[in-house]
């Protein structure tokens, strides 16, 4: 009998403390910083300097010379590089034309090529030209990133990129083992990918939604949410194709819950009616209770009332035993990196289920008014995480949680 479980054998990626899994591991147990002094561009002006950049990211040291880069956009090659290190994790490279016709791409964005095209719009408009050079925007897309996977592997399966906002990565994981579940293809590369670029910036600077210093997640001074960039990639399998190949198995995607809060373009439902169902949903969708949860990685913005909304939800879903699970905010440590922010997240879900620890929140020091969980503001806790929760609420009240668990041949609750 074919089973229906999904499972993860390979993940990758980059952000603004790691360049690759084994650094991020290390990185999040050691309750490290990545936010600092943005130099992608000029930021005088702004209400804020900082960003959770990738700092001396130089495409060369990860993509192979065979990958023509003169088309990919930095967000681009933040996706490839987390694929690659995905596929070797997963012993999946070379990978033959037998897996490429059965192996899909699933990513998701946001800004795309935006910081590639922005100084080319500058020069346009500084040039008084009567038209716009088409031809160089072509090629940095919101979708290239997935289109460049695709082309370079020679991935045959289905390929799509989502756009949801802040639960992009996490809606393109869910999907992609929607696909397997289907029969659809029986590997799925999938995750998101996020630069920061001029226009992002200066429109959450717009809002008001930054901190001037750094993100403070639950804390009671916290300002708002620091911008951050990467990319995180997982690699999922049918269980029946992962035993074939004798693959590793890091663990499984074991639900999915999506939502809307039908609400507002950009603030949350502060009755957390959305967050509280996508929660449901995906404790539902995994056939377990709450009560298996074993640690939570929040969505945990920093901005007052994102934090608000989420605890609440979190005390709706979990009730009495919503203070005794481990909540905490990796956006402290790499920021909120958008389109990739849940697909990044979901690399932690796996570490945590890994090396068994509960990663903190940094830079929380004193609990928010109604923010009164357990936020992890005591550094990196040794723990028994079974089974995952990571919650992604993004603008639009587009909610997506992922429910991630360790391997059990019997599925279900671990």
């Amino acid at each position: 009998m074919k089973s229906d479980q999904v499972v993860v054998t390979g993940r990758g990626t980059v952000n603004a403390i790691a360049k690759n899994v084994s650094e991020f591991a290390a990185a999040l147990k050691a309750g490290t910083c990545g936010i600092g002094p943005v130099t992608l561009f000029d930021t005088a002006g702004y209400r804020t300097h900082t960003g959770a950049q990738v700092k001396d990211f130089d495409p060369l040291l990860h993509i192979p010379r065979t990958v023509s880069l003169k088309r990919m956009s930095r967000a681009d090659c933040m996706a490839m590089a987390a694929t690659l290190e995905a596929l070797a994790d997963a012993g999946l490279t070379p990978v033959s034309t037998e897996l490429a016709a059965v192996t899909g791409v699933v990513i998701g964005g946001g800004a795309g090529g935006m910081l590639e095209c922005e100084p080319i719009f500058a020069r346009y408009l500084e040039s008084g030209a009567d038209r716009m050079p088409g031809s160089p925007f072509a090629a940095f897309s919101c979708a290239s990133s997935a289109d460049h996977i695709a082309t370079h592997l020679k991935l045959m399966g289905p390929k799509t990129t989502f756009m949801t906002a802040c639960s992009s990565g996490a809606t393109a994981i869910g999907y992609a083992r929607d696909l397997i579940r289907q029969g659809t293809a029986e590997v799925v590369v999938c995750g998101g990918t996020e630069p920061l670029c001029r226009i992002t910036y200066s429109a959450f600077n717009a809002l008001q939604a930054v901190d001037p210093d750094y993100c403070k997640p639950f804390d009671r001074d916290r300002q708002g949410l620091t911008l951050g960039e990467g990319a995180g990639i997982l690699i999922l399998e049918s269980l029946d194709h992962a035993r074939k190949r004798g693959a590793t198995v890091y663990g499984e995607v074991l639900g999915c819950g999506i939502s809307c809060d039908a609400s507002h373009m950009t603030a949350p439902d502060m009755n957390a009616v959305g967050a509280v169902s996508a929660m449901t949903a995906a404790l539902a969708d995994a056939g377990i209770s709450a009560d298996n949860v074993d640690y939570i990685n929040a969505h945990g913005t920093a901005t007052p009332a994102n934090d608000l909304m989420e605890t609440r939800g979190i005390k709706s879903v979990f009730g009495t035993r919503a203070r005794q699970i481990p909540v905490s905010s990796t956006k402290s440590m790499i920021g909120h990196t958008l389109g990739a922010a849940g697909a990044i997240e979901a690399v932690v879900c796996m570490l945590a289920i890994e090396h068994q620890f509960v990663p903190p929140t940094i830079h929380h020091e004193t609990p928010g008014e109604a923010c009164d969980l357990d936020y992890v503001s005591d550094g990196t806790r040794e723990a028994q995480v079974n089974v995952v929760l990571s919650n992604s609420f993004a603008f639009g009240g587009n909610n997506t949680v992922l429910a991630f668990g360790r391997f059990s041949e019997n599925g279900g609750a671990r």
